[in-house]
């Protein structure tokens, strides 16, 4: 990937310190407070983002609650999609990934020292397990990012299907769903050019547990694709002359 060699080049003089903070962190990451662990995440991915002549406009920073745990559910277009979101919000989160991102270098540490959670597919009781895990740790006051689509859209800003068992813990946790929509999030990683490019972050309003405590899963994650679906239009009305 260009942009990823960029990103590199531009910060060749960091690149060796930051490669073994990210592994020690990785590896001693109960050790090591989360504030700490998230405050160098964020430094890498700000510097890896303007070195690689990506800029990330953040929009309704002022819904992600102050307090409390909570679940982003933002759609999904790419590798560079936490990244951005990392960059717009200042609060800790541990994304909720498939379990072969842990083979991937870079993501692979950066998700450890974000103490993600990591699904096998194939695995329908490793699953459970893992939804159960979430919804426990978000009632403590944890908060967790998890892509409702499965799977990266390869539709540019159209989104796939959101799939209702991604709410489950959610709705075991009765917390606040955050909806974010993602506006050109596969541009940086996922075409082969090194332009400048700028990546959309839409923090929409949290619906909380009153508001779909009554609803099954599947119509859950209906109205969360409609919400992000609404207001990627919106954006683009907006840029029209």
């Amino acid at each position: 990937m260009k942009r990823i060699l960029l990103m590199v080049l531009y910060n060749l003089p960091f690149v060796p310190y930051w490669w073994y903070q990210l592994c020690y962190y990785a590896k001693h990451a109960d050790e090591i407070s989360e504030e700490k662990r998230y405050a160098l995440i964020k430094k890498i991915t700000l510097h890896a983002n303007k070195g690689g002549r990506v800029k990330i406009a953040a929009y309704g920073k002022e819904h992600i609650p102050a307090e409390g745990g909570f679940i982003f559910y933002p759609n999904h277009q790419g590798l560079f999609d936490v990244l951005a979101i990392i960059e717009a919000c200042d609060r800790h989160f541990a994304p909720v990934a498939k379990v072969e991102v842990e083979k991937i270098q870079f993501l692979k540490q950066v998700f450890r020292i974000l103490k993600a959670k990591f699904m096998d597919r194939s695995d329908v009781r490793q699953n459970m397990r893992v939804i159960k895990e979430v919804s426990d740790e978000v009632k403590q006051g944890k908060r967790y990012l998890i892509f409702a689509e499965g799977t990266r859209s390869k539709e540019g800003n159209t989104l796939l299907e959101f799939k209702g068992g991604s709410f489950k813990s959610a709705m075991y946790a009765r917390c606040p769903i955050i909806p974010v929509a993602m506006i050109d999030s596969f541009k940086p990683f996922d075409t082969n050019t090194i332009s400048p490019v700028t990546v959309q972050v839409h923090f929409l309003e949290p619906v909380s547990y009153e508001e779909y405590g009554k609803m099954k899963s599947t119509e859950i994650a209906q109205m969360v694709k409609e919400r992000i679906e609404a207001r990627i239009a919106s954006a683009f009305e907006t840029e029209q002359p």
